[in-house]
């Protein structure tokens, strides 16, 4: 009776808008324990309006018997299995409880017929989840099953929804599902021309085997085989573009990745004659680093909290400080006595970049790590059916900020004067008394941060390893040389570029292939122009 009032109240006080929607398991709550205050059906109706993914957690749990009632106090509890404890429904309190002894428990079952009313539930669950990309795959799931149980559905929920693209996405489904479950050549010759108009991809097979079944009886007394031939187009020519500009999209990420590591490539290089073949180790260090912060802010907040979303933004200047310290020891201690010598720097870095990725297999283990994507760059943006991971996204604006700030530098502070000054001629600055060698070491440092960040970055896109960043340190190379050595316009033109070639070739020659023509081509260009695209002018008579 108490909790019959209790709901009474709520009810009074939804319509005011001073409660939110129930929780779903406050609902199978109910549905397990007290079915005589509300009626199954009721309760299957707002269970299927919770569009909540713990249902259909719980309903396996609730089949395999690890689900367990108790009625020894007076709001019964109903405990399931999570892992080796056990979890209240209601409180999400956990507890560890003894299978083989569960005293004043007893198994709680789905009969027979409240399973069969739970699974169309459990299969459209996603069509009411929160998230827009949740309901979207869910509508093409369904859609591409063709049921015909869930085509009223499917219907239903055309009517409702708000979001457009999710809207589009099930209005999609829906005329999918139709083709399989109707004989109407009207019907048919409508689906096939809407889903033209939408240049469904997913369908197109669904309209090719129509049209061949037209084909084939030679009878078309409706036009469905000329209503087929124009949506195939449509949706070919909209397939062809959708290829072109998602291709492009991956160019413009893997060049932004490129531009950010070399950059740092193209100061070092362009002022100290440094050629660093440890750079991709410090591509990798920001990635640990990355790892490292993510580890910190689990256990400091939690990994479910909303202060942990932040790790990874954090992550960023501080494995550019890390990178930037430990590449200021490293000038300091060796790399100064290696300024133009180039054969020299090259096999002392690459001596270093050995040690590093050993230090980094001792550290952290030989087997790659992952890093969590946060919740803001999670998902994917779709515009026109062209979609792109949000981490792609972060990185291009990333390489913009990155581009913005190094020319801002270089041009607007003493520091960049300075780096200016020394790669046009190193011996007439130090005469007039800039600080080369305080110089120099800034100069690597930054260019060490850069490719950390470069690393942190990687982090959301693939997995960190010790050889993460020998995926990139010959590209960047390429970068360098093609763009004009010390030239940051030339690097970041070249590196846009070759990114984006190097993506429009691998999907049609493959990864290797691709990558060889991709070189080809710069050895070709260089023959051409071998001072890159924009050649450093210098006063400097060293060379």
């Amino acid at each position: 009776m108490k909790r019959l009032l209790c709901y009474f109240l709520l009810a009074g006080l939804c319509p005011l808008g001073l409660i939110a929607e129930r929780d779903a398991r406050l609902i199978l709550y109910d549905l397990i324990t007290e079915k005589s205050d509300f009626s199954q059906m009721e309760l299957l109706d707002e269970l299927s309006d919770a569009g909540d993914p713990f249902i259909a957690e719980f309903y396996e749990q609730w089949r395999a018997g690890g689900v367990f009632l108790s009625n020894q106090s007076e709001w019964p509890l109903v405990y399931f299995r999570t892992g080796d404890s056990y979890t209240e429904l209601r409180t999400g309190d956990v507890t560890t409880l003894n299978d083989g002894n569960i005293d004043g428990l007893e198994k709680a079952r789905a009969s027979r017929g409240l399973r069969k009313l739970l699974k169309p539930i459990l299969d459209t669950i996603g069509l009411s989840a929160k998230d827009p990309s949740v309901r979207v795959d869910a509508a093409f799931k369904l859609g591409m099953g063709q049921d015909p149980e869930y085509l009223p559905i499917l219907k239903n929920k055309l009517e409702t929804e708000k979001d457009s693209r999710v809207k589009r996405a099930i209005e999609e489904a829906y005329l999918i599902s139709l083709l399989g479950n109707t004989e109407d050549a009207q019907i048919v010759l409508e689906s096939v021309k809407r889903l033209g108009e939408l240049n469904s991809v997913r369908s197109r097979d669904i309209i090719l085997k129509i049209g061949a079944k037209i084909d084939a009886t030679g009878e078309d007394p409706h036009g469905i085989s000329a209503a087929v031939k124009k949506s195939i187009i449509s949706i070919e020519s909209h397939e062809t573009i959708v290829d072109f500009f998602e291709n492009l999209s991956r160019g413009l990420s893997t060049g932004s990745v490129l531009l950010i590591v070399s950059f740092g490539l193209a100061i070092t290089f362009g002022l100290m004659g440094i050629i660093n073949m440890a750079h991709g180790e410090f591509i990798a260090l920001g990635g640990y680093t990355c790892y490292v912060v993510q580890g910190i802010f689990a256990s400091v907040f939690g990994v479910h909290s909303a202060g942990f979303q932040w790790f990874f933004i954090v992550s960023l200047p501080v494995s550019f400080f890390v990178a930037g310290g430990v590449g200021f020891l490293f000038e300091k201690s060796f790399i100064r006595f290696l300024y133009r010598r180039p054969l020299e720097s090259l096999l002392a870095t690459w001596g270093l970049s050995m040690v590093m990725q050993q230090s980094f297999r001792l550290w952290f283990g030989a087997a790659n790590v992952s890093v969590e994507t946060p919740n803001f760059l999670s998902g994917n943006y779709e515009l026109a059916g062209i979609g792109m991971s949000y981490s792609r996204v972060f990185v291009i604006f990333l390489a913009i900020f990155i581009a913005i700030g190094t020319w801002a530098l270089l041009t607007k502070t003493n520091l960049g004067l300075y780096i200016r000054a020394v790669m046009q001629n190193r011996s007439m600055a130090s005469s007039i008394g800039i600080p080369v060698d305080r110089v120099n070491s800034m100069t690597f440092s930054l260019g060490c941060g850069l490719a950390a960040i470069a690393g942190a970055a990687l982090s959301q896109i693939g997995n960190v390893g010790p050889s993460m960043g020998q995926d990139y340190i010959v590209k960047s190379f390429m970068v360098v040389v093609v763009g004009g050595v010390g030239n940051l316009l030339g690097a970041g033109v070249s590196a846009m570029g070759i990114g984006t070639i190097d993506q429009f070739l691998q999907p049609r020659l493959g990864p290797v292939m691709g990558t060889i023509i991709v070189f080809a081509g710069i050895i070709l260009f260089l023959q051409w122009r071998p001072s890159g695209l924009f050649a450093t002018k210098s006063r400097s008579l060293e060379d």
